[in-house]
């Protein structure tokens, strides 16, 4: 199981979905990395809600032309790619 991490929060700037790491009183701007429109699915449908990797598959699949085994594949890199840079973590 795993959540998106309560310590950030997205901005829209300009065409971009901008991740902001929320700490004390200011935002954390010392690397900034925008989510592409597949990650902001995902992050508006279980924002605040804990899912599995199988979940976001099921999603990717009911909303894209795609099969299984390559929804499964990217979805994997997602993970890997969120938990690095800390905007997923374990439930």
């Amino acid at each position: 199981m795993m959540k998106f991490n309560p310590g950030i929060t997205i901005r829209q700037v300009a065409d971009e979905n901008i991740v902001m790491r929320m700490g004390g009183a200011a935002a954390d701007l010392t690397t900034v990395m925008a989510l592409n429109e597949t990650s902001m699915l995902i992050y508006n449908h279980f924002k605040g809600k804990t899912f599995t990797a199988d979940e976001v598959v099921a999603l990717l699949c009911d909303e894209f032309e795609v099969d299984e085994a390559t929804a499964r594949n990217d979805v994997a890199a997602w993970e890997r790619d969120m938990r690095k840079e800390g905007l997923i973590i374990d439930a």
